[in-house]
């Protein structure tokens, strides 16, 4: 019998690769780096399925190059990667990997905000250069966190998990809604407040992110925005990284108009925009959001699960279009 061609575009944890391999014949690319355009197109001609990243562009020339696709499935939670109305108009289903990675994100978020509040880049590197000559009363002073505003741009899964979390830190929180709509868990549980996107950038002592990436997000936070940031306060994103016009976070920066900043994802990911590496204040990784062996196993097991069913003419678990099956 012959079985169906799944193409992986990068090497995920084996447990979803070993499920796949029970239905299906499996290629993954050997190389940790995205397969050039031109031949990706190439490999997923024959192509039953196709599981991919971020890095990949999913769009009505992807899907010509694969005639014979059933579904393609996201390794990340985030798809504005995917041209999820053009898979609609072709009746092919897409999917992604959302809750597996929820408290692993809201835990880099967290990261982030300790390390460029508390200085511990810089501490670290002064320790491990050497040069360090003893405490003093005025080294690495920092800001507070306990009994902070939290601001929350983007109170789903992940923003939701990353205020639960400000508990143990009496935090009073924030959080905006493009919809209007209210988060009763937030409201409930933290007495959380739903204000405007201008009275959270006023009143909130860090500010983070979780907003999807889409036309009304993209540059949310550019120069006028920091401009109404306290100066003392710090924006943490491990959302999508053109939420942020990263030239301007630069410029506020170094005028000293916001206190600093952590980021995990990037404008024009993976390059950084020149100048940002050499500041102080800002605390840089490289997209480590859902980093934890638990959660980047669960998502190749939800992708692969997702495509199994996909293969199979099912509905997935995590389907993005699922009217097509109606």
């Amino acid at each position: 019998m012959n079985l169906p061609k799944v193409y992986v575009t990068r090497q995920i944890p084996k447990q979803g690769l070993d499920l796949l391999r029970q239905a299906a014949e499996v290629e993954v690319n050997p190389d940790d780096a995205p397969v050039p355009r031109e031949r990706l197109l190439e490999i997923i001609k024959d192509c039953q399925g196709v599981i991919g990243l971020l890095t990949e562009r999913i769009d009505a020339e992807f899907f010509d190059a694969a005639p014979n696709l059933k579904g393609y499935a996201n390794y990340a939670v985030g798809f504005d990667n995917i041209d999820v109305p053009e898979a609609t108009r072709r009746g092919l289903p897409v999917t992604n990997t959302p809750d597996v990675l929820t408290n692993a994100t809201a835990e880099c978020a967290w990261s982030l905000l300790f390390g460029v509040a508390r200085r511990v880049v810089e501490a670290d590197a002064v320790m491990r250069s050497g040069s360090w000559a003893g405490w003093g009363p005025m080294q690495f002073i920092g800001g507070d966190v306990t009994g902070k505003t939290l601001g929350i741009v983007g109170a789903g899964r992940i923003g939701t998990a990353m205020a639960r979390m400000s508990r143990g830190f009496d935090m009073p929180v924030l959080y905006t809604s493009s919809s209007g709509r209210r988060n009763e868990t937030l409201d409930k549980e933290l007495n959380a407040r739903l204000v405007s996107f201008e009275e959270l950038l006023e009143e909130s002592d860090f500010i983070s992110l979780h907003a999807p990436l889409n036309p009304g997000t993209r540059h949310l936070f550019g120069a006028d925005a920091f401009k109404r940031m306290k100066r003392t306060a710090y924006i943490i994103n491990t959302a999508r990284g053109p939420v942020i016009d990263e030239q301007a976070l630069l410029e506020a920066l170094k005028a000293g108009e916001i206190a600093g900043a952590g980021l995990d994802v990037y404008e024009n990911e993976p390059a950084l925009t020149p100048g940002l590496a050499e500041l102080a204040n800002v605390v840089l990784l490289p997209h480590i959001g859902s980093g934890t062996e638990s959660s980047r196993t669960d998502m190749s097991m939800l992708a692969a699960r997702n495509m199994l069913a996909m293969l199979k003419g099912h509905k997935p678990e995590t389907c993005l279009n699922p009217e097509i099956y109606d």
